[in-house]
């Protein structure tokens, strides 16, 4: 069992017709094991809870979360229309966010330990008119931040990414010198104070097949990346590449690596889902907060049928206790 926060960890329910519901009243009726408080609508948990046949106990207002069996905390914010399992409403959109702010709120202020997200549906969002890219982006823009790192994790393997929510078409654009070193600073900073990692080993990958074959298939490997690589290498980063994607996920690589920096979205992450879906974590890098979330989406088609698998939910509560431990010297075993 990790280490508990000396605050709660507040876990935000997500897309109110999707999965996140079910999995916060799953865990709450067997117990989270620390201090940790829903962000939502009591009445959409109660009536979620019902439609499960799960018997919990919701508080909420000023009492002290605990985390044991049967208890479900909850941070308060109302749904704007009622929530059937499964149909998505846009009307619901502005409650979605809300339930962010509050739990950014919280933790900027020192009220919660971190953040954890249960899965949202950017669709909706934007189908309700509010341009949305995704919760990472959402947090760097609530947090003041100029540029964050999204971080999959699943055991020792760690997969970030330079770029995130583009289309492929825009890719190569937004691969330059500047985002690329920032991108490596701050999973290098981060890898040290929140993964207890005195000097991380990451392999940066190439963006075209076989690294750019020397230029013969793409020059942003010789003009972007390996001067970045070859600069803070020399400021002290213990980095390895450009190396191509299709060999770089082999065990002998691996065995070695603390962290993968993947160019683009989809040439790192079905490597990492295969390894660990459904107890993999997303972890966003470079907030002045904690922030964890599952590796899965709303699956509305499993909502109200208590099919579904806390595990990914599960170890995102872990890493986030955890990596509040080290930033406070605690030890999180």
């Amino acid at each position: 069992m990790s280490a508990h926060p000396e605050q709660p960890l507040a876990l935000t329910a997500g897309e109110p017709a999707g999965i996140g519901p079910d999995l916060c009243v799953m865990l709450a009726a067997r117990g989270f094991g620390r201090p940790v408080t829903v962000v939502a609508d009591p009445d959409l948990l109660a009536s979620r809870a019902a439609t499960l046949g799960i018997e919990v106990s919701i508080k909420a207002g000023s009492q002290a979360p605990t985390g044991a069996a049967g208890e479900l905390h909850v941070t308060p914010v109302r749904l704007a229309s009622r929530v059937r399992p499964g149909q998505l409403d846009p009307a619901n959109a502005p409650y979605i966010l809300a339930t962010l702010d509050a739990a950014i709120e919280g933790c900027l202020q020192g009220r919660f330990a971190g953040m954890v997200t249960a899965p949202l549906h950017k669709g909706i969002i934007n189908d309700a008119g509010i341009p949305f890219s995704g919760h990472t982006e959402y947090l760097a823009e609530c947090c003041n931040v100029q540029r964050v790192v999204m971080m999959l994790a699943a055991g020792n393997l760690r997969v970030a990414l330079a770029t995130t929510h583009l289309p492929l078409r825009q890719v190569a654009d937004a691969i330059n010198r500047d985002d690329l070193r920032t991108t490596l600073g701050i999973l290098d900073a981060d890898l040290r104070q929140k993964f207890a990692l005195p000097s991380p080993k990451i392999v940066v990958l190439g963006l075209n097949p076989h690294a750019g074959e020397g230029g013969h298939l793409g020059g942003e490997e010789i003009s972007i990346i390996s001067p970045v690589i070859d600069s803070l290498r020399a400021e002290g980063m213990n980095l390895l590449g450009p190396l191509p994607a299709d060999t770089a996920f082999t065990p002998r690589v691996l065995a070695s690596t603390d962290a993968v920096l993947a160019m683009y979205h989809d040439q790192g992450l079905p490597v990492l889902k295969h390894a660990g879906f459904g107890s993999a974590v997303n972890v966003t890098l470079g907030l002045p907060i904690i922030r964890t979330s599952v590796d899965h989406g709303t699956a509305l088609e499993l909502a109200g049928t208590g099919d579904v698998d806390t595990g990914s939910l599960d170890a995102a509560l872990d890493m986030a206790a955890d990596m509040h431990a080290r930033c406070h010297g605690m030890d999180p075993s």
